[in-house]
């Protein structure tokens, strides 16, 4: 690990800048791990629906602009063990929240696809994301708005760089739920 320390590259941001920025993702973590925007959208939604079957929906929304998904898709974007993502999935396919189909590229293979329940589910979640995120930046100047969602995706964008070299080497994450 101090290997790879020592062979980054000396940012031009301060060490302050970089504890700064440390210590406000800190904060952010601890906010949306109350998970605020899923329990709202599942609320007003599906109330018999749990966090993780709104993390596989996003999943499968993701990989879905890559082509057809499959569970292994599912598994790989949630960085989970592919039976489990099976399990979720069969419990939502049974929720009426995702549909099973066969492969109009490989007949032999099934794909997965949000049903409208599901589709409205994630038009709740997002229509909740952005009135919270409208919320906080009202009373922003519309350059800082600018400027902050600029930055904020080219922040992401490295850190998932960096995040796809590193986590390659890493063991699983621990799953919180069975």
């Amino acid at each position: 690990m101090s290997d790879i320390v020592k062979t980054a590259p000396e940012p031009a941001a301060s060490t302050d800048d970089i504890m700064h920025i440390g210590q406000s993702m800190s904060r952010m973590r601890m906010i949306t791990g109350r998970r605020l925007i899923a329990r709202l959208a599942i609320a007003k939604v599906a109330p018999d629906l749990e966090l993780s079957h709104l993390d596989v929906l996003d999943a499968v929304s993701r990989c879905a602009e890559q082509g057809e998904v499959t569970v292994g898709a599912i598994a790989e974007a949630m960085r989970i063990d592919p039976s489990r993502a099976s399990r979720i999935v069969a419990d939502m396919v049974g929720r009426d929240v995702l549909q099973r189909a066969a492969s109009q590229q490989d007949a032999r293979r099934i794909v997965v696809m949000v049903t409208p329940y599901g589709r409205r589910l994630l038009d709740e979640l997002k229509a909740q994301k952005l009135a919270i995120i409208k919320d906080v930046v009202s009373d922003w100047s519309a350059e800082d708005a600018e400027a902050f969602a600029r930055l904020f995706d080219k922040f992401m964008t490295g850190f998932e760089r960096v995040f796809a070299v590193r986590d390659k080497n890493l063991p699983p994450a621990p799953s919180l739920s069975k």
